[in-house]
Order: C-alpha cells, then structure tokens, then sequence
C-alpha cells in the first residue's frame, strides 16, 4: 500500500539511479503509450519529488505524475536483470545509467507540462505534506479545524487535510497518540492534534528511513493491544468504510 513513506523512497531510490541520466522511455502496455510516455525518451531525468501519495518526475519542461493508489508499484532493476513480472504489463520504462525503472498499474500516470503541474487539481489541492521537510504540525490542526465534524481517523485520510496519511499510518498514528479514531475533530484539543500529526510524521519518517516495522493495531484486530492486552479492534470508517484499527482501553472515548 503506497503511502507517503513509499513514494518518499521512491524519489529518494529515482535520486541514487536515474537523476541526472538521459532516459530511453518506453511503454509496453497501451496504457503507458495512451499516456505519452515515449515522448520522455531522450530526455534527461532533472529531479524526483515526493507530495504526498504522488511521485513528480522533472524532465524539464515536462514532468512525469505518478499516483500507485492502492495496487501500483514502481521497480528497479539492474539493466539485463529478469522482472518479477511480464514486460508487457509495464506502463512505464524508463532506463538509464545501468537501471531500468519500471512502472506497473495505478489509478494516475500521465504527462504534464511543467509550468502546469502545481495548477493541476490533484497536486494544488493536496493538505500540509506529512513528510516535507518544513513539517509543521500547526498547519495540519488549521486545515483539520476547517472539517470540525470529521472523525479523527477519517479526517487524517482526506488527502486535502493532510497529505501522505494512508490507512495503516492512520491507526497507528492515533495509537501511539493514545487517541479514539472515532472523536470528533472538534472534540480535540490543539495539542491532541498536534500530538497525532506528530506520531504520524515520527512513523513515516522512520518507515521512509529504516523500512516499516511491526504494527502496533494495523491488521491484528483480536490480537493482544502491545501496552495493556485488549484484544484490538477493528470496524470500517468514514465514506470509503476504510477499516479502523485501536484499542479500547489504550484509546478510550472521551468522557461527558
């Protein structure tokens, strides 16, 4: 599942391979080719940037837009090495400098110019980026405050609140934050705000560096909460029923 921290290694894996490079860009599946994706070959690889579950490849006037929803991925392989999967299911291949980076599936991959992406809804619209550098908690409680009536676990998903924040982020942070998912926005405090935004910049930052870890609740409904024993517990949230994972005791509900 592709959230900030992933695409934030993708650009930085982009970085360490192909920036710098003049790409050959080629399209095995229609889908790429409906894309444009020849149009980068012969172009050089300026720059890779991560905003929130988007990857923003510069190729100067152009830049290639990538979003892996929920099942896409990027891969990278030494030139001549076998992919893990069929060429021909490739939407993207770019190659340079002794790598092949190979794009399969996705609900976004498409061609920009330059001077327009920042004006393109899917970026300019995007919250606070829970991993950018200039992080600041206090812009992520203003954008939250202007949704009051949200539930905190269904409010850290809107990407237009906060960027990056995926499901599995989304329950973890609220558990080291000792915080009900379920509370209104509005019921919380500043600092409780703060504190989630918090949690959850810790967690990706360190998942972007080190690799993800054990989950403390993500997918052990029933299982043993680490702090106190509760079995976890896990119900679907919000509009997309996104499955919520917390515990009772560790995250209680507030009281009055």
């Amino acid at each position: 599942m592709a959230e900030g921290d992933t695409i934030l290694r993708l650009a930085r894996r982009f970085e360490a391979t192909l920036v710098g490079e003049t790409v050959a860009a080629s399209a095995p599946s229609p889908r790429g080719r409906a894309a444009g994706i020849e149009r980068l070959d012969g172009r050089r690889l300026e720059s890779a940037e991560a905003r929130g579950k988007h990857l923003l490849l510069g190729f100067g006037d152009l830049s290639l837009h990538s979003h892996l929803g929920m099942n896409g991925g990027w891969h990278f392989y030494r030139r001549g090495a076998r992919w893990r999967r069929p060429r021909s299911s490739a939407w993207a291949v770019l190659s340079g400098g002794g790598w092949e980076a190979v794009e399969f599936g996705g609900p976004t991959l498409k061609l920009v110019a330059a001077g327009r992406l920042r004006r393109d809804p899917q970026i300019s619209r995007l919250g606070p980026d829970v991993l950018a550098a200039d992080f600041d908690p206090d812009a992520v409680i203003a954008a939250m405050r202007a949704d009051p009536s949200r539930g905190l676990g269904d409010a850290l998903l809107d990407q237009h609140l906060v960027a990056g924040i995926g499901n599995i982020f989304k329950s973890e942070a609220c558990f080291a934050a000792r915080l009900d998912p379920w509370q209104q926005v509005d019921d919380l405090t500043d600092g409780q705000l703060r504190d989630v935004a918090q949690a959850a910049n810790d967690l990706m930052r360190e998942a972007a560096e080190q690799g993800r870890g054990d989950r403390a609740v993500y997918k052990r409904a029933g299982r043993p909460c680490p702090r106190c024993g509760t079995p976890i517990r896990s119900r679907g949230q919000g509009d997309a029923n996104r499955t919520t994972y917390w515990c009772p005791v560790c995250q209680p509900p507030a009281s009055g």
